[in-house]
Parts: structure tokens; sequence; C-alpha cells
């Protein structure tokens, strides 16, 4: 009951338009200057004017320099911009750039906190990683006034269980763990020893789950489990022109993470550009520019963003390995969308790596995109791409649910890479409709393949591991036409086990076949003119159903 009340409280403070002030923020409103200070323990001490605050509550916008900010691209302005932000969450105010300033941001730690609509319009906003106190503190942090609390009395959940034993103050975001099962066992290079069992799904105040974000794990015991409601309104983050001096570290595993994280449900980003600078022969890797966690409903639209140079280190496997850097990472998100955007350089170009990454999320889309990649290291439950075009890493997935790709033209090695450092597992369907595949970016292949992966069968990646239960093909060009003299025609599947050819093949960890191939012949064409096969490895899929349809 306590966190019900508790949770009531903080949705009070919301609707009233008080805002959680972060401890290294103080606000007062006293007569005399608008100003702002730095104390010697670091905690930003800001006053507005109650003639100030009449004045920006009129106008109806805060701006920095209104704290001071002068926008001149050579002072560091972090401090003015994150004292407009906190005088605006406390007050509900909105935030409006100068749009012809260039705010300088150095490698102070110091998170701006935005709680409400911000409009960044054609201002630019220098970030400079030459030299940072902490890289994983973000530059921007869109966050809720509302905040999670655990849930007691909840012991145990089922996979796809429709209704938690609940009563919450709105619709919320249940993420649960159960540290004692590990999950996603990678294998390969950068092998480790998993991760704990985690989900994360919406429910209502009555505690139904959201049928589009069902529970994917059996949960026979919750080490931990928590709530955190969803804002109801939506926050608008328009414009800015970002351009990051990126790092000079050294090449290892030390992730960067210098953008805008959006930690709030609801949330619209438009009109963003982020590009990057000053990349050399070395550098620590980025986790991405616009990181959505732990929030759900997060839509980005004509937005610009940029992939980073691809360095190598030493993997855990004592090998050396390509670092993933990405500009687009999403972690425990639901139900986010990217619309229309694209990225600065060649999608095709591989010395930059592919500019996104996900993990525990459901429900990503790409509509009208033109990027590099698409990618989910450790899981996501339903994917959609339409309307875009896949660069050189194309699309790489593992997850459940349905994977929709329409309208699109992919340039990738295969179609789809079902991720073999995680089992190659899809618990669902694949639905492919209406797309050209333009393999490895019509270089010179002698092999082609639509689904690609690999699973020997002798690995334990902490679940079974599945092939897609359904594969469905409608109106698909292959464009193969630049091939090999002892190139034999496209596959659906790649070889995913060669030493899997006969019933002598024991697998310690059996890998689940594709069931059935629904294949539209008259829509399905290649440039070389050769047919569509099942696999090299005809063992393997000996007992696929096969329905096709001809005109």
């Amino acid at each position: 009951m306590k966190y019900l009340i508790i949770a009531l409280l903080l949705i009070s403070g919301l609707q009233s338009g008080q805002a959680q002030t972060p401890d290294n923020i103080k606000i007062t409103s006293e007569k005399g200057k608008t100003k702002f200070k730095v104390d010697d323990s670091g905690v930003l001490e800001v006053n507005v004017s109650p003639k100030d605050l009449d004045k920006f509550k009129s106008r109806g916008s805060l701006d920095y320099g209104d704290f001071g900010a002068k926008g001149n691209g050579k002072t560091d302005d972090i401090d003015a911009i994150a004292a407009t932000h906190a005088v605006a969450n406390q007050f509900g105010i909105p935030v409006k750039a100068d749009d012809d300033a260039t705010y300088y941001i150095g490698g102070k730690e110091r998170t701006v906190i935005i709680m409400t609509d911000t409009d960044f319009g054609t201002a630019e906003f220098t970030i400079d990683d030459t030299n940072v106190e902490n890289r994983q503190a973000p530059i921007f942090q869109v966050t809720s006034t509302l905040e999670s609390f655990p849930l007691e009395g909840i012991s145990t959940l089922r996979r796809n269980q429709t209704k938690i034993d609940a009563n919450l103050p709105s619709s919320c975001l249940i993420t649960v763990t159960d540290s004692n099962v590990k999950r996603y066992i990678r294998f390969g290079p950068n092998q480790n020893n998993g991760s704990s069992q985690t989900d994360i799904f919406i429910v209502d105040k009555d505690g139904n789950v959201d049928k589009n974000t069902p529970i994917i794990w059996e949960f026979n015991q919750i080490t931990e489990i928590n709530a955190l409601p969803m804002d109801e309104t939506t926050l608008t983050i328009k414009g800015g022109i970002f351009t990051t001096i990126a790092n000079q570290a050294e090449s290892k595993y030390t992730y960067y993470s210098r953008g805008l994280a959006i930690k709030r449900s609801n949330v619209v980003v438009e009109g963003l550009e982020h590009r990057v600078t000053g990349e050399g022969d070395h550098g620590a890797p980025y986790g991405g520019f616009i990181i959505a966690r732990d929030c759900g409903n997060v839509t980005v639209r004509n937005t610009i963003l940029t992939g980073h140079k691809t360095y190598r280190t030493i993997g855990s496997a004592g090998v050396p390995v390509s670092m993933g850097t990405y500009d687009i990472s999403i972690n425990r998100a639901l139900n986010v969308s990217f619309i229309n955007c694209s990225q600065t350089n060649d999608i095709n170009d591989r010395t930059y790596w592919g500019i996104m990454g996900s993990n525990y999320s459901k429900n990503l889309m790409y509509d009208s995109c033109v990027f590099s990649r698409f990618d989910a290291h450790m899981g996501v439950a339903n994917a959609t791409i339409r309307n875009s075009t896949m660069g050189h890493m194309g699309i790489n997935a593992i997850g459940t649910g349905t994977l929709l790709i329409e309208n699109s033209t992919i340039r990738g090695r295969t179609l789809v890479n079902l991720r073999s450092d995680y089992g190659s597992t899809w618990q669902g369907d694949f639905i492919i409709r209406n797309c050209t595949f333009i393999p490895n970016n019509g270089q010179e292949v002698s092999k082609v393949s639509l689904i690609g992966g690999h699973n020997s069968g002798q690995h334990d990646f902490g679940y079974t591991c599945y092939m897609p239960e359904t594969v469905t093909i409608e109106k698909l060009f292959i464009n193969d036409e630049n091939h090999t003299e002892d190139y034999e025609g496209p596959t659906i599947f790649a070889d995913l086990n060669p030493d899997m050819t006969d019933d002598s093949y024991q697998q310690k960890f059996p890998y689940v076949i594709t069931r059935e191939l629904n294949l539209k012949l008259y829509h399905l064409s290649s440039r070389s003119g050769k047919p569509l096969r099942l696999s090299d490895n005809m063992y393997m899929f000996k007992d696929v159903e096969i329905t096709t349809s001809e005109p």
C-alpha cells in the first residue's frame, strides 16, 4: 500500500507542475539577479528572481541566455544550460535555444535534466570528448517526474501471462529480473557467461499485460521486480545540430555515452542532427548518441545521425575483434520507432560500424529510414523494417515474435543475419514482402542466402534456439548478377551447420528447424536467372513443409 501512496503522490506532483530537483542542483527564487554559481562541492546553485520568473512564465519559454550562456562556441555553457532546464523543470516551462548560438560543452561531468518540451531550433552544440571527467554521463537526459517503485507479492511469472496481481496508479513499465538464471551466454571472440534473465512489459492500472509487449520468459523465481509509471503526456525535443569531437582514448571497451539519453515514456525527438568529427587512427567506442532505456513509446523523426569509425581491440577470447560502436542504442525499451531518418556517412562504407544496437526490447521499427544497420543483440520481440534501405551491415537479429520486412532494399551479406554469437535464434515468424536484396552491396559473390547464421548445437546459450517457425516470402527481387562462375544460385537458408549432414551428428543443444515455408513463386526472381533454392545443406531442412503458389 505504501508504494501505491508514493506513486500517487508522484503523479500528483507531475500534474501540479512540480519536479524533483537533482541533488547537485539547488534552486531559489529570491529578489536580486537571476544567476547561478557552482559551490566548492560542485552543486549548481541557481537563483531566479520573482520578477524574471513572472516574465519567463508570461513569455512561455526559457532561453539559455537567460541564465548566462554565451553561445559563442568557446565558453563552456554546460552549467548555464543545466541551470536553465532545472528552473524550467521546477516551474513547468518549455525551453527554447537561441537559433544563432553555438554552445560549447566541454568534458565536465554535468548532466542536463530535461522534463519539459525543448526546442533546440537551429542552434549548434559542440560536445568535446577529448578530455572528459565521466565518459558514461549523458549530456542531456530526458527524465520523468515519476519514479519507479518495487512490486511486492509477485514471486513468479509465466510466459505469455496476461495479468499480474497488482493494482497500480496508472499504466506502468514492469521490469523483472531473475539473477539465478543466465541467458544470452555469448559464443565467439566476445564470449561471456551470460546475463541475468530480464524482461520488460507494459501493464495497465489493473495489472493487465499489454498484448503487444508479452512476457517472453518463465520466471520460476524473481530477484527484482519494479514498476515505473508511464507519462501520459508527450514530451517533445525539436531541432539542434550537435557535433561530437571524438575521443582520442585507447581502443578498448571503454564506451562513451555523452549524448541524449531518454528515460521517460512518450517522447518525440524531431529534426535533430548529430555529426562526428576528429576521429583518428584510434579511439574508444560509443554507446550511442540517442539512447533509449527503461522507457516506452519513443518516436524519432526526421533526424540525421552519424556512424562511428570502427576500431579494433582484443576480445574476451584473447583474439582481435572489431568493436561495436553506435549512434543509436536501445535497451529495455518498448515501442521505439525511427521514421524518415538517415545518417551522414555512406551506409555502405565498411570503415564505419553499423549505426544501431539494441538489447531486451520489444516492437522496434524503422520506417522510411536509410541506415547502415538494424541490430538486436540480446533479443527483440517483434521488429518492423519498412520503406527503408539497409547498408553494408544489413539486418541482424535474434528474438521472438514477428520480423516484418517490407518495401525495403537490403544491401548486406544476407537479407537477415541471425546472430551466431547468440545462437541464431528466432522463435516466431519472418515475413518478407515487396523487397529488393542486393547481396554484399553488389560486389561479386559466390554464395547468396536470404537467411544467414550458424549454430553447431554444441553451445549452451541459456535457452533453446529456434529457426523461424514460418517464413513467408512474397515479391522479392534478388540482384545477384555479379557472381563467380561456380555460383549455383540463391538459397533461402545458408548452411547453418556444415557439420550436420546426416543422422550421425549429435547436437548437445538441439537447434529447432523451421516448420513451414510459404513462397509466392511468381513474385520471386533473381537477376542471375538462377532459381531460389532451399539451402546448400538439404539434410538440415529435409522436414520443412514448403507451400508454393503460382499464377
